[in-house]
């Protein structure tokens, strides 16, 4: 009995000591809650009502070459309306009111809405049961629109009266679709695409915060207009764009993918000296019309054809093993057999030789194959060396992504067939892009000297120069400067008789290759044909190269297909275009020898003040006699074969003085201070005036006759 009173109680005293360790362990938990975690959990309460979300920072600019605007950020403004807003009293959300609201949100927001609609939807907002608290009144408008809505009647009164103004920010573009690809995007889902892409980190600046509170499920305000932490601003990026090429690149391009029915196109403008990309352009076909699909200048890599026989040639120079260019060379009439299989020239032409030059400028398939076969037959790892030192085997490194790299084979590693050599050598059997091949051709243009293709020239802070880029030499020397000048030699030949004969200018000299590719030709032909890619690469003017220029347009299908045909005249209307706008083109009145200068060439007869004259003279680099000063303020040009003259120019204070050559401006200066009426016919300089030289005034009409 004793056992079982003892065992009662031990349980008893378990029970009550297991009552007292949970109890404890219970304001344990309420200490550590209400007291040493407090904060932790008052803020986590608190971010059930408010929390922080990024405000946006304003993008960073995207600028040409002189500055013009290709993509900005432009400020648009929505604006909410929050009915239940405390500061929303009855006083100000009067009838009056009301009414007025709806009448101007009618008129000025949206029209299809009656103002009894607006007031009736207004005041419906306000009733108890509704639980709007965030409601669109209208979305992106621009800053003048937003500022009007705002002087509304219950608007005017502001955030506390529930009228809610944000900021969003769009990227827009002045000049719309150029250069669209090049610039690019970001978007959320999306990998990024060009500028806005490479240089995202620069542009995007920095997010600040901003404090909103939940007012109704998942409804949260903004609790100011402004961030509490403001964002950053991105800098600004000024590329190598030239507008103006990039204009006519498009459009030549996007003209010639037209009238060819071509299925899509590049062309790529670059600087010799500097490699700065001056344009690319992408043209590609869609349902929709024609586009910039994808950016093919810089991630299209294909077989070049012909544009390669350029390094084929050199690379034979380069071991000593081409023969002199006036030397003949078998070609078979246009048709040989390489190990089984038959190479044929483009164009039948039935000769049984060729020069070295005649080869390359009438673009002999046979006869470069024949050359290259002889030249590296035996080693054609030696061919493989030379591509290497011409820097063909690389990516440019171009700042914006996509680039592929080239595939050119090495003997030593990669499948080799008796076939590979002379088709390779021909530009089959290996790939390369656009920009690839016009670094390649800009290196020749540039004596030898390889210059990175590059878009970005700084990076700017509210105009202020935060981190500049310089041109960038990839190699010193591709090549010695007896195959650079033998090279330069082959391409002019090209357009003066060979295939691109067709774009000669009058103007200026050019030099190029011609290149027309012939897709799925080892026995892939496809229901539609076997068709073909043409394209021309070379550079302008071919004395003193300033620019080179690709042009690459696919599988043509109205109006020919070769290079000659389709690409090399958007190469003649890009190099014309730039030959006519740009003044380091042109060839200056003075230069050469000066005995060789024409006096119908120069500044004959015009006349002004002697200072006005010199600086004229000066500015445009002509040489002048100048017989000493005197005490007339005015001259006249005499034209001689190797200067001008600047002769005296009599003007009496009392007589009608000679103010033939002049501009009108300086003519009715001197007439009407001798007390001479003018009449004016014709624009222009005066060529002949009424009143002789040396009449008498006295208040006489002259008439003055611009030309």
């Amino acid at each position: 009995m004793l056992n079982i009173k003892n065992e009662v109680l031990v349980r008893a005293y378990l029970v009550a000591f297991g009552l007292v360790v949970v109890t404890f362990a219970i304001f344990l938990r309420l200490f550590q809650i209400s007291v040493r975690d407090a904060a932790k959990w008052e803020a986590k309460a608190d971010s059930l009502y408010v929390k922080w979300i990024d405000a946006p920072s304003q993008r960073g600019n995207i600028l040409a070459d002189d500055g013009s605007l290709l993509a900005t950020s432009l400020p648009f403004f929505d604006i909410h309306f929050d009915p239940k807003a405390e500061g929303l009293t009855d006083r100000i959300f009067n009838d009056q009111a009301v009414d007025s609201l709806g009448w101007l949100l009618s008129t000025y927001v949206d029209r299809q809405k009656s103002p009894g609609a607006y007031a009736s939807w207004l005041r419906e907002l306000r009733t108890p049961d509704s639980k709007a608290r965030y409601v669109l009144i209208a979305k992106e408008l621009p800053y003048a629109k937003a500022m009007q809505i705002k002087k509304f009647p219950i608007f005017r009164e502001g955030r506390k009266a529930g009228f809610i103004l944000e900021q969003t920010n769009r990227r827009e573009r002045p000049f719309r679709l150029l250069a669209q690809r090049t610039i690019g995007y970001t978007r959320e889902g999306a990998m990024p695409v060009g500028l806005e892409g490479a240089f995202n980190g620069v542009l995007e600046g920095k997010e600040g915060k901003q404090l909103v509170i939940r007012v109704s499920g998942d409804v949260y305000l903004p609790v100011s207009d402004l961030a509490e932490i403001e964002p950053e601003a991105g800098d600004d990026i000024v590329t190598t764009l030239d507008i103006n090429i990039q204009d006519v690149a498009e459009n030549s391009l996007l003209k010639a993918c037209q009238t060819h029915n071509a299925d899509h196109g590049c062309a790529i403008v670059m600087e010799v000296k500097t490699g700065k990309i001056r344009a690319i352009a992408n043209i590609g076909r869609t349902g929709e019309g024609w586009w910039e699909t994808y950016n093919y200048a810089v991630g299209e890599k294909v077989e070049p054809g012909s544009m390669f026989k350029l390094a084929s040639f050199m690379a034979m120079m380069e071991e000593g093993k081409l023969p002199a260019l006036d030397a003949s060379v078998p070609v078979y009439r246009g048709k040989k057999n390489f190990h089984g299989e038959e190479l044929e020239d483009a164009h039948q032409h039935g000769l049984d030789f060729m020069t070295v030059k005649q080869v390359f400028a009438q673009s002999s398939n046979v006869g470069t194959a024949t050359l290259v076969e002889q030249a590296f037959g035996a080693n054609p790892s030696a061919f493989y060396d030379q591509l290497v030192k011409f820097g063909l085997d690389k990516v440019t490194e171009i700042e914006i992504g996509g680039e592929e790299p080239p595939l050119i084979k090495d003997p030593r590693k990669e499948k080799w067939s008796g076939t590979t050599l002379p088709w390779m050598s021909i530009g089959y059997e290996l790939l390369i892009t656009p920009l690839q091949m016009l670094a390649f051709y800009n290196a020749v243009a540039n004596n030898g000297r390889m210059m990175k293709p590059w878009l970005v020239q700084r990076t700017e802070r509210y105009g202020e120069v935060i981190k500049e880029f310089q041109p960038k030499v990839i190699s010193r020397s591709i090549a010695s400067e007896t195959t650079i000048r033998k090279a330069k030699e082959l391409l002019k030949e090209v357009v003066q008789s060979g295939t691109a004969s067709g774009i000669r200018s009058e103007h200026f000299s050019m030099a190029g290759k011609t290149g027309t590719t012939q897709l799925n030709y080892h026995h892939f032909q496809t229901s539609d044909g076997i068709g073909h890619r043409a394209a021309f690469c070379g550079f302008f003017p071919a004395d003193n190269p300033v620019y080179s220029c690709i042009v690459v347009i696919s599988e043509p299908q109205l109006g020919g297909y070769h290079g000659a045909e389709v690409a090399a005249p958007v190469f003649k209307a890009i190099a014309e275009r730039c030959y006519a706008m740009k003044a380091e083109l042109q060839t200056p009145v003075n230069a050469g020898k000066r005995k060789s200068l024409q006096a119908s060439l120069m500044p004959n007869g015009d006349a002004g003040t002697i200072n006005d004259l010199k600086k004229a003279l000066e500015w445009l680099g002509l040489d002048y006699k100048y017989p000493g000063e005197n005490s007339s303020d005015w001259s006249v040009l005499i034209a001689a074969n190797d200067s001008v003259k600047l002769e005296r120019r009599s003007i009496s204070n009392n007589s009608v003085p000679s103010v033939a050559g002049m501009g009108l401006k300086d003519a009715l200066y001197l007439l009407e201070n001798r007390n001479c009426k003018v009449k004016v016919v014709g624009v222009g300089k005066v060529r002949r005036q009424s009143l002789e030289p040396g009449t008498v005034a006295r208040g006489s009409t002259c008439i003055l006759y611009l030309e």
